[in-house]
């Protein structure tokens, strides 16, 4: 049931920041412009990655801050915190959906692995440091650890096997580029040896008739 619901969350986001629909309330007018600038593979998964990261920058901000009477501090961090689930949701489909496609997402791959080990550190703190609105937002935090450690686990994995998928085709493609080399080469070769040749018979003149004498 919850694949069922990621997947179809995945479709109408992706449908909709293609068409211009109404956008996803876990993102805000200037990333959803970024997405629909960001069409490749890779590039919208450096995307997510860092909109991940803004989400765990401002958790970790206010969860250090004082109460304060006027502003609603544990709903905020809640809200953080769900838009990250719902970013690594989409971050851990979008993968998948493009790794079954041979997509190259390489680069974006390695931004994960570089932004990801650092977000889950921050999370993980806030779970050993509790503050004193950590009984408001504990099981988002929960959440958001086990999900991102899964979408690093997909992440790595990924980037494994696209490394050394690319890694095989460009093999390839430097073999199929040497024997088209070595085939012209040859061609040349017979080109070059058929002109030595007529060049030759052009020296040597029409063969004469013995009757002639």
């Amino acid at each position: 049931m919850r694949a069922w619901l990621i997947t179809t969350l995945l479709l109408s986001f992706t449908f909709g920041v293609a068409a211009g629909a109404q956008k996803p309330d876990f993102l805000n007018e200037d990333e959803v412009d970024e997405l629909r600038d960001a069409q490749g593979a890779s590039e919208r998964v450096e995307k997510y990655i860092a909109f991940a990261q803004v989400r765990v920058e401002r958790f970790d901000d206010f969860r250090n801050r004082r109460p304060d009477p006027e502003y609603d501090i544990p709903g905020y961090l809640n809200t953080q915190l769900d838009q990250y689930i719902h970013i690594t949701d989409v971050l851990k489909d979008w993968i998948e959906d493009h790794f079954d496609h041979r997509d190259d997402m390489r680069a974006g791959l390695k931004k994960v692995l570089e932004l990801g080990p650092h977000q889950l550190e921050v999370l993980r703190h806030a779970e050993d440091s509790p503050d004193s609105y950590f009984d408001a937002y504990h099981k988002s935090l929960d959440d958001a650890i086990e999900d991102f450690s899964d979408a690093l686990d997909g992440a790595t994995k990924a980037l494994s096997e696209q490394t050394k998928m690319f890694g095989e085709l460009k093999q390839e493609e430097k073999a199929d580029a040497q024997t088209v080399k070595a085939r012209q080469k040859d061609e040349q070769r017979v080109t070059h040896q058929e002109e030595k040749l007529r060049k030759k018979e052009h020296e040597k003149g029409p063969p004469t008739d013995p009757d002639e004498d």
